[in-house]
């Protein structure tokens, strides 16, 4: 299996793709704006001009996308994935969606006989380039067993979670774990500041306790230095946010913390902070406090 169509080459989708030319797979790339495609090109992708084109002689067909809406364009809609693909390709989701939307997606790949996998990936901007993504998988396990190779090299390690939404369904988890711990280092850190401690000795401590967390020292080391370079959107999040409740709702699972950090995230975005770094929601505490974070 050696020719792969990549669509979506965004912060996370452009790093995959990059590693996927260094394993030596064939590549064609697509993206809603094909002035990305270009740093790709050079690197000796060919360029499809749609989603249709992208597929037509795939065998794997690999993406990652915004949101939910977006899938639904690029898979389902006109000059989609889905108008080309043909029996005994293996379509992978990448992106962070609604477990039902996987399973979705499956039920109409299969109608194609086309298999289909959600995959969707933790880490972000630099374990993305570095081929370091930790890769969450549902799907049919031998599915899974073919394709290693091609998510090997985007990966740090790989988890089979189940049959297919499974993926989709961890990411989600995931992600509301990442948000729980923005806000309690945001928490921490406020409180710390109006205590009148050193946030960098805070931080210190924070990196070798029995709590310690590697958000904590990444998303530490950038509030304290005021870097909201985006790596992972904050309008991400706030989508991330709201699949989260959904998710919940719908198994009528409590979440009552994810749903006060949700709120914050909202604050935040109406502030205007959605463009920068995920972390940018912890400004909003700092509003209410009356206090800015600094080293």
């Amino acid at each position: 299996m050696k020719r792969i169509a990549y669509l979506g080459l965004g912060i996370m989708g452009s790093g995959m793709a990059t590693n996927l030319l260094k394993a030596g797979y064939d590549l064609n790339v697509w993206n809603r704006s094909l002035e990305s495609c270009k740093p790709l090109v050079k690197q000796g992708a060919t360029q499809a001009q749609t989603p249709a084109q992208a597929v037509e002689n795939a065998e794997a067909i690999l993406y990652s996308l915004s949101n939910d809406n977006a899938v639904e364009e690029v898979v389902f809609g006109k000059d989609g994935i889905l108008s080309n693909v043909r029996s005994g390709q293996i379509a992978i989701n990448m992106s962070t969606v609604h477990p039902d939307t996987s399973r979705r997606e499956a039920a109409a790949y299969a109608e194609k006989q086309v298999e289909f996998l959600d995959a969707p990936v933790f880490g972000s901007k630099n374990e993305s380039a570095a081929g370091g993504l930790w890769i969450v998988v549902g799907g049919k396990r031998e599915v899974f067993e073919q394709v290693k190779p091609i998510l090997e090299p985007l990966s740090e390690t790989l988890h089979y979670l189940g049959d297919t939404g499974k993926g989709a369904s961890m990411k989600l988890i995931g992600n509301s774990i990442v948000a729980t711990q923005i806000e309690a280092l945001g928490e921490a850190l406020i409180l710390a500041t109006k205590a009148g401690l050193n946030t960098q000795d805070v931080l210190d401590v924070l990196h070798v306790v029995d709590f310690r967390s590697p958000i904590f020292d990444g998303i530490g080391k950038m509030l304290i230095n005021r870097d909201f370079t985006p790596n992972f959107a904050l309008n991400n999040l706030l989508k991330d946010a709201n699949l989260i409740a959904r998710f919940a709702q719908d198994l009528n699972s409590p979440m009552p913390a994810a749903a006060i950090v949700r709120e914050t995230i909202k604050t935040a975005v109406n502030q205007g902070w959605g463009q920068e770094n995920a972390s940018a929601f912890i400004k909003a505490l700092e509003l209410e406090a009356g206090v800015t974070v600094e080293s």
